[in-house]
């Protein structure tokens, strides 16, 4: 049975679920408000903008990350199959040229015939079967309607992003390409710090001028109801946690010796490419609320990037999201309108996966091509997740990882062996679902 479906949003999960859907004949009204009405971190019109980072993490089965990908490959995901496309190297993760794979997206998007894009802003819900997937920047219209359906508070957090800079303004004779413990290719660039440069940088983060939460409230969003998310930290909150916390977590120097002379570095700070000519750089690790000016003398500081011409600075936004297990019903459609489902960040799954993950299987359930995946799966499990209630917690978002699923029997203790068994038995017990279950295949 088809029909139609419009989705409101025009990110990672509603292109993914519109995809799905027009595969299956459903005609498809996708509204994105971008470019005539702009959020704070987006910079252009192209769907599927990715904002915080062009990392779509480990493609390892022994990661969480690396296993949630097999999955939905398994399952016939349209964007993943985009982003290998549009893959820059990182070693073992899937980073993508950020500009290629939105134009590749939206290309994807605006020649299929059961897809209308519509460039319109929305501050209400419209009649009939609908997605919405606004995202974490959902809009301040309509997260009033929201607030007036739902008829109680919502959770946010606050974002940062990390800058970017001009590959020409890197020095080279300081800066090295290496891989953690030479495993595959040296896609990363390795900016080494000695004891002195690395305690410099630690006290001028922790003595920069930053963003304060008071200037990014409003009506909706109050600075008693945000935190930072933990993936998304930034250094400069890192760094108040002890002046050793960056060397020991992201800046760690293990396994990046210096070539030219085989020692390791006091802390390192490594560059990920943002596109496939390599002329822009991602500070890894480095997402800030350092006010610009700050940041333009703070990273500086970093060896290598002494005359570093920025492309980006870091920025901090805010984040929305819903408390899922209270307002969402077995199939992630609201309790209070059945024919309205919440996919993307805004039910609660936090990352760029989770985020095409969720409309893939909103999509499927749509459409009756999926059930109740097996518990196994981290799909599965993420779905399980945004369903269960804690009394004694409050909701947070959630992302792939191992601590989902359920325990092995009689496991080792080897804890890369484990995570291996984990995924192996995810992905079994996936497969059989398939095969018992025809219609859950990519068709």
């Amino acid at each position: 049975m088809t029909g139609t479906v419009s989705i409101i949003g025009g990110g990672l999960a509603g292109c993914e679920a519109a995809l799905q859907l027009a595969e299956q004949g459903y005609q498809v009204k996708l509204y994105e408000m971008r470019p005539d009405t702009q959020t704070e971190a987006h910079q252009g019109g192209y769907l599927a903008e990715l904002v915080c980072s062009n990392s779509l993490k480990s493609t390892r089965l022994d990661t969480p990350a690396g296993l949630l990908k097999a999955e939905l490959k398994m399952l016939g995901s349209f964007l993943l199959n985009l982003a290998e496309q549009c893959k820059v190297p990182a070693g073992h993760a899937l980073a993508v040229d950020r500009e290629l794979f939105a134009q590749s997206v939206s290309e994807v998007i605006t020649t299929n015939p059961n897809i209308q894009l519509i460039r319109k802003e929305l501050s209400e819900i419209p009649q009939g079967q609908v997605i919405l997937a606004t995202g974490p920047l959902t809009s301040e219209p309509m997260m009033q309607h929201l607030q007036s359906l739902l008829g109680e508070d919502h959770l946010f957090f606050f974002d940062a992003i990390a800058p970017i800079v001009d590959a020409d303004s890197i020095d080279m004779n300081i800066v090295y390409a290496k891989a953690r413990y030479d495993k595959g290719d040296p896609d990363y660039l390795n900016c080494p710090f000695d004891k002195d440069q690395y305690y410099r940088f630690v006290d001028a983060l922790l003595e920069g001028e930053k963003y304060e939460v008071h200037e990014f409230e409003n009506q909706f969003f109050k600075a008693d109801k945000f935190s930072f998310y933990e993936n998304c930290m930034p250094i400069e909150e890192l760094a108040r946690r002890g002046q050793d916390t960056l060397r020991h977590g992201v800046m760690r120097p293990m396994g990046l010796e210096i070539p030219t002379t085989g020692t390791k570095a006091f802390a390192v700070l490594q560059l990920r490419a943002e596109n496939s000519s390599r002329t822009a750089f991602n500070l890894v690790g480095a997402q800030t609320m350092l006010r610009y000016p700050e940041q333009k003398r703070i990273f500086k500081l970093i060896p290598g990037l002494e005359h570093a011409s920025f492309l980006r600075y870091g920025s901090i936004h805010r984040n929305a999201y819903l408390n899922a297990p209270q307002i969402l019903n077995a199939d992630l459609s609201l309790k209070v309108k059945p024919e309205l489902w919440i996919a993307g960040q805004l039910c609660g799954v936090e990352g760029y996966v989770e985020s095409i993950a969720s409309g893939l299987l909103i999509a499927r359930i749509i459409s009756q091509r999926i059930s109740q995946l097996p518990a196994e799966t981290i799909l599965g499990q993420l779905w399980r997740r945004l369903l269960e209630t804690d009394s004694k917690s409050r909701f947070t978002p959630v992302n792939a990882n191992f601590g989902l699923l359920p325990a092995l029997k009689n496991p080792p203790r080897d804890k890369k062996i484990k995570k291996q068994l984990l995924s192996e038995r995810s992905l079994a017990a996936l497969s059989q679902y398939c095969a018992q279950e025809p219609e859950a295949r990519n068709s």
